[in-house]
């Protein structure tokens, strides 16, 4: 997209949803949707999550955080008051659950018997909302595909009624794709009903927005990440009259960067954050180098608490999670590591250098604000009205990460830079997937890498799912065996892959998935190119598992053998794709 200079180029429609009017509507579904209680407030004898947090924090409690993936609501609730019992047994306490839904609980109501499955939870029953909240005294954070999403509305009211006072996930707005939901106007405007009754509720319900599931782990900048955050404080306090608070964590490795941002976020949070999420770019099929990880960021992640409290729970993410849905037991295991780890935290917490780690939250801070106000002021300049929440969250979502980092970013301009601004604080997985892809290449045996570029593929590159960084990743190694690269898209429609792989003459298609619709995916995917007449190789990796109609575990199995017998190449890694790609024959040798 070239420079901004006029509304159009972002919102292009000659009229939008009147705010007014769904604000107005989320306030008068307010009078009937109404915090239910649960068995965390009344244990606690608190109104909120929030209320209890300041307890802990005045305590001096470091909180725990337990996310529990499984697609039944009945195991999940037994899980839930397995692992509080089990806890509670060894004198330990856990704070709260985070809930992980399944894509197809994004989709409204009467559209998700039609829509796909994947691994994870689907509450079916208004029922189920109940289940879960009452199963054990822990708070509940419903996160994915609640706000954020197109059943905001739905999800959200739900929620409340259960007893939910956190939940989330603002954040996926901006870079999570429903498949067949192309209507972001209509997306947008659940939103902010959805953001106006949780408004107008009177319990203190706080809504998150995880910055690692939206357009933080495309920034190259850090503090461009820092400042969305406080943009959408800006759209959920000041113009929708709500509570915010950010997750963060998935994407960070670093310890430094780490508790740097959390020391930000403390500096401007009105109220307390959920939860810290786990450093989970950093595990692979090895546990032994997981438990490694793991007590690396646990370490760190106590410390910060323990030092400038903010509220968020720490997260202790099992070894296994890289593979599949961590079980009940695993989550119970872990948990007794990090309660361990706290109670020895005051042996590492002298040796730490906070003021490094304050010269770096210094500089997120004022690039973020940086950002904050580039931003607000372009967009006006624009013509798009910034205290609108429905403009700014379409304008911001339309614009992409890329661009609003190269418009509106705080570092200096520099045309060596990947988005012409030097990053003041880098990302650290943006650097370490060049160095990724650079280490793949240059492992590549001379013979392959030869073999490829001299066939003179185009490859049409996708995701079946939200999940970008395999992709990313992908694109950058295929150019540089000079391998022309079609945008298939991400959380790409079959029948829209398809048409982009015949309009550009790929060569094969190469799917990334993560999140155990591979199966399914394919075989809609190879309807579409049989009803297209389009006949080549589809090449798939990632995690290619799925939860088996009738199991009695909730747990997805490798489904490999079928997605071949389906008739897609699985490949466990990169070089295994390349491989199969020299040995494959090109362009020139099939029409030949």
């Amino acid at each position: 997209m070239t420079e901004l200079r006029e509304r159009a180029q972002l919102l292009p429609e000659p009229e939008l949803p009147d705010i007014a009017v769904l604000i107005a509507k989320g306030r008068k579904l307010a009078e009937t949707v109404t915090p239910g209680r649960n068995a965390f407030l009344d244990h606690y004898g608190v109104d909120s999550e929030a209320e209890y947090k300041r307890r802990c924090v005045a305590e001096g409690r470091v909180m725990l955080h337990a996310h529990i993936g499984f697609n039944d609501a009945a195991k999940t609730a037994r899980a839930c008051a397995e692992i509080w019992e089990a806890l509670d047994k060894k004198g330990y306490r856990i704070d709260r659950f985070g809930y992980c839904f399944d894509e197809n609980m994004g989709y409204p109501p009467h559209m998700r018997a039609k829509m796909g499955k994947g691994a994870s939870l689907i509450l079916e029953k208004d029922e189920d909302w109940l289940r879960l909240t009452r199963a054990a005294p822990v708070a509940p954070h419903f996160g994915d595909y609640m706000i954020g999403q197109p059943a905001a509305v739905e999800n959200a009211s739900m929620a409340i009624q259960a007893g939910a006072t956190t939940m989330g996930n603002l954040g996926s707005y901006y870079a999570y794709r429903m498949l067949y939901m192309d209507d972001d106007v209509a997306m947008t405007a659940a939103i902010i009903e959805a953001l106006a009754l949780v408004a107008a509720q009177p319990a203190e319900i706080v809504v998150t927005a995880n910055t690692d599931d939206g357009f933080g782990p495309l920034f190259t900048d850090l503090s461009c990440n820092f400042g969305l955050v406080l943009v959408e404080q800006r759209i959920v306090e000041t113009l929708m009259g709500a509570r915010y608070a950010s997750v963060f964590g998935n994407m960070f490795a670093d310890p430094m960067t780490r508790m740097a941002f959390q020391r930000a976020l403390g500096r401007m949070g009105n109220h307390p954050g959920p939860m810290v999420y786990g450093s989970t770019t950093k595990f692979d099929r090895d546990h032994t180098a997981n438990r490694a990880v793991l007590a690396n960021y646990l370490t760190f992640d106590i410390a910060a608490q323990r030092l400038a409290p903010s509220g968020h729970a720490v997260t202790p993410i099992p070894v296994t999670e890289y593979e599949r849905i961590p079980d009940t037991d695993e989550i119970i295991d872990v948990h007794l590591f990090a309660n361990r780890l706290i109670e020895r935290a005051h042996t590492v917490e002298p040796m730490l250098n906070i003021e490094a780690v304050d010269a770096v939250a210094d500089d997120l801070v004022a690039g973020g604000e940086r950002f904050r106000d580039n931003l607000l002021k372009g967009f006006a300049e624009a013509g798009i009205d910034t205290d609108n929440p429905l403009e700014l969250l379409l304008a911001i979502r339309r614009t992409g990460a890329k661009n609003l980092e190269s418009w509106f970013g705080p570092g200096e301009l520099d045309e060596a830079s990947p988005r012409g601004r030097r990053p003041i604080v880098l990302v650290e997985n943006i650097a370490e997937l060049d160095s990724l892809g650079a280490e793949v290449l240059g492992d590549l045996p001379e013979e392959q890498a030869a073999a490829i570029r001299d066939r003179g593929y185009t490859a049409c590159v996708a995701t079946t799912d939200v999940h970008e960084y395999g992709k990313i990743l992908l694109e950058q190694v295929m150019r540089g065996l000079d391998v022309a690269v079609l945008d298939g898209g991400v959380s790409a429609d079959p029948d829209d892959l398809v048409a982009a792989a015949l309009a550009g003459e790929a060569d094969f298609i190469a799917l990334s998935t993560n999140n155990g619709i591979a199966l399914s995916y394919l075989t809609k995917l190879r309807a579409e190119m049989a009803k297209a007449g389009l006949d080549i190789p589809i090449y798939l990796g990632g995690r290619l598992n799925q939860v088996p109609e009738g199991s009695n575990t909730s747990l997805p199995v490798d489904v490999s053998a079928k997605l071949r017998d389906a008739g897609a190449v699985t490949c466990e890694n990169l070089p295994d794709l390349l491989g199969r790609m020299a040995e494959t024959a090109g362009p020139s040798d099939r029409a030949a």
